[in-house]
């Protein structure tokens, strides 16, 4: 996995449960989980990822999509619904980061998902995150300050719209 990504090779589809066993690899991936900052209390609790990961399948409220990379389980790509805002997250793989697939996958991701506006989240330092926001559309709006679990301490939080 080291060519630049053509639209080709990158492809969101519905997660099934074998891709589970990757996302929490990757989700308890500890460089990943400093810069993402705003993360589960415990990232290795495998028992508290399957709980949050049922009740994501669940929801009727929640479009979870699993990002593939030459047809490789990399990252995830999401929008969900809160208290009536529409709200989009991902989370791919360090291996394949700064190569363009999360940009490319949220861009699918928004295509599908058209409900707008629509806002997303990311820790103020984590300019790698802004940067995919960015390309796909989305603009700051405000920024606020929240505890950090992955970092143990308040951390600014970039909120970004997209109309």
């Amino acid at each position: 996995m080291s060519s630049a990504p053509t639209p080709a090779d990158v492809a969101i589809r519905p997660v099934v449960p074998g891709d589970l066993d990757v996302f929490f690899r990757i989700f308890s991936d500890p460089e990943s989980v400093t810069m993402a900052g705003f993360t589960a209390e415990d990232p290795n609790d495998r028992e508290a990822f399957d709980d949050h990961w049922a009740a994501v399948l669940a929801s009727e409220a929640v479009t979870a999509r699993t990002v593939l990379w030459q047809g490789a389980v990399v990252g995830h790509v999401a929008s969900f619904e809160v208290d009536g805002v529409t709200e989009v997250t991902y989370w791919v793989d360090q291996a394949v980061w700064g190569q363009g697939i999360a940009t490319a996958a949220l861009a699918q991701l928004l295509a599908h998902v058209t409900t707008r506006p629509v806002f997303a989240r990311a820790a103020a330092d984590n300019a790698a995150s802004l940067r995919v926001l960015g390309k796909c559309g989305f603009r700051p709006v405000r920024t606020e300050r929240a505890y950090a679990n992955a970092r143990g301490e308040e951390t600014d939080e970039t909120i970004l719209r997209l109309d």
